[in-house]
């Protein structure tokens, strides 16, 4: 069997869907050996960034290893960015590259570069295949190390000789392995540290979204009675309309959830990543807090983060297993029912904060002043939205806000880069989404510096007859950093721009394309775009962002 057929047997064998990417020279005989495959469909993008962030997406919403490939050299580097956001968000995707001959690596040759030392630190594992024997081992391993906690992206280079060779091996079996790594005796200090907790509160990330945990979770703090918060990338583990929770951390002192964690004595954090947000930020003053740390592996090292127990593996298991430890040490615990004068008192503090933040999500809901409020814009697509559609947000102050104000039901239907944070990532992130569930709409929130990073991918969008819908939000202004240099440095430099005619760019491109004048007209114009069934819709509005400062002035509420 050619290397090539060999290597596509093996993404076979793994269930690969898609491959995104752009051809090359070097990898025209793996590109063949794809169009070849009965299983296997070639996403054609317009750039290998967004090959890699549709992997990405895709890989993240199935649990599945994404894939997106790029020739040598620039296709390489141009990948790097997408892999290295994959890699930081978690998200399981294998990147393949082609390479010169093996008897040109050594010497100067057109293009050849080394496409392995450059993705070591922003991969998990990168290899160049030089033996078509060791395909089936090597793209096996690649696939296990990209799905193993905590996942992440992989690299293999394929150089052309070796993908032009034979073999007459046969792809490996996929296996599935389970985690599971528990002692009863950690779970039953953990049980004992919650029960004699006054304010115990529970820290979700990411790592939930990742192992499908929401269910043991929600049946955990439903039976408790404990109140909880989220970082950007856990939201949708806990539905917002949970009256115990207390919605998203991760903007420092504008959090209202913050006051939670600084007030709790013990912190439960569950799949939580320091990538995220750091721990300096609720833990940083002495003494520092209890922490109890469940999750797949053990805690990263910090100095804000040294957590008093830590129980790792499978989280579902582990959550089940810590319920059934409360229940035979404390039958019934619950701790709304709590009789000390101290729990009571911070359980009247925390109802308090989630009053405040329903009351910020819907303050703005009738306002029809233009430009549109962030606020108004999120309730408006909300409230057109059902509970398990999509939503992604590119990098911007539009993040945060959606971040804040943008309530979540359901695990994976608010998607937000919060690791390397690359803007650009929304528009061929809704590709990998639609792709990944053809049935969901799907939403990309960009701002208009982030929007115009990957424009060209609404090109495959409307090829491939995606609705996928673009809010494109107009400040002319690079948001956060202009803010953020206004409240550190008194004015803002070098973040003003001029914006293109994005209806005249959408129908350009064979999209359909509105401009909103009137903040009463959204609404309307959003219902038009869920309707389009075969072609993807920009919505480009203008938006209010003096508002943008609330984002980082610091919560003065008492508690």
């Amino acid at each position: 069997m050619k290397a090539s057929d060999l290597f596509v047997k093996c993404l076979e064998s793994e269930e690969v869907e898609y491959v995104f990417g752009i051809p090359g020279e070097e990898t025209n005989d793996l590109v063949l050996s794809i169009s070849e495959s009965k299983r296997i469909k070639f996403i054609l993008v317009r750039h290998e960034q967004a090959a890699a962030f549709m992997a990405d997406v895709y890989g993240r919403l199935t649990n599945k290893v994404g894939v997106c490939l790029a020739t040598l050299g620039p296709g390489a580097t141009n990948l790097a960015t997408g892999v290295a956001n994959a890699n930081m968000d978690r998200s399981p995707i294998l990147a393949i590259t082609g390479q010169t001959f093996t008897n040109q690596m050594h010497k100067e040759s057109h293009q050849n570069m080394d496409p392995v030392t450059m993705f070591t630190p922003i991969t998990k594992w990168t290899w160049s295949i030089r033996d078509a024997d060791g395909i089936p081992e090597i793209v096996r391993r690649a696939f296990k190390i990209a799905l193993e906690e905590k996942k992440g992206a992989t690299h293999l280079e394929l150089p052309v000789d070796v993908a032009k060779s034979k073999s007459l091996l046969k792809p490996l079996n996929k296996r599935r392995r389970d985690s599971s790594n528990l002692s009863t005796l950690n779970l039953v200090e953990a049980a004992k540290m919650i029960i004699n907790a006054r304010a115990p509160v529970v820290l979700i990330g990411n790592g939930c979204i990742r192992n499908r945990s929401s269910d043991a979770i929600r049946e955990f703090l439903d039976a408790t009675g404990i109140y909880s918060v989220n970082t950007f990338m856990g939201k949708g583990v806990v539905s917002d309309k949970t009256p115990t929770h207390l919605g998203t951390i991760g903007i420092k002192e504008s959090d209202f959830a913050l006051r939670a964690l600084k007030l709790a004595d013990l912190i439960i954090t569950i799949g939580y990543d320091l990538v995220e947000y750091s721990p300096r930020n609720w833990n940083g003053s002495i003494p520092l807090k209890k922490i109890i740390h469940f999750d797949f592996t053990t805690a990263e090292t910090d100095n804000f983060y040294d957590p008093d127990l830590e129980i790792y593996g499978n989280i579902e298991l582990s959550i089940n297993s810590l319920m059934d430890s409360l229940n035979r040490l404390n039958p019934g615990y619950n701790i709304q029912q709590s009789k000390h004068k101290e729990t009571k008192r911070l359980i009247k503090v925390f109802k308090k904060i989630r009053d405040e933040v329903e009351s910020r999500i819907d303050k703005f809901q009738y306002d029809n002043t233009y430009p549109i409020k962030p606020e108004k814009l999120i309730h408006d697509v909300r409230e057109s939205l059902s509970s398990s559609d999509i939503l992604l947000s590119d990098v911007g102050a539009h993040k945060l806000w959606i971040a804040k104000v943008y309530r979540t039901f359901e695990p994976n239907t608010c998607l937000i880069s919060n690791g390397f944070c690359s803007m650009g990532f929304a528009l061929p992130g809704a590709i990998g989404a639609q792709l990944a569930y053809p049935s969901k709409k799907v939403v990309a929130m960009c701002g208009d510096g982030g929007f115009l990073m990957n424009v060209q991918e609404l090109e495959t969008a409307v090829r491939l007859e995606l609705p996928i819908i673009v809010i494109v939000w107009c400040d002319y202004d690079l948001g956060v950093i202009s803010t953020k240099q206004k409240l550190e440095l008194g004015k803002s430099v070098f973040t003003r721009f001029q914006n293109p005619d994005f209806v005249k760019l959408a129908e350009s491109f064979g999209a359909i394309g509105y401009k909103i004048v009137r903040t009463a007209d959204f609404k309307t114009i959003f219902h038009k775009a869920k309707m389009s069934s075969k072609k993807p819709v920009i919505i480009a509005i203008d938006i209010d962002a003096s508002r943008n400062k609330l984002l980082f002035e610091m919560n003065t509420t008492s508690s």
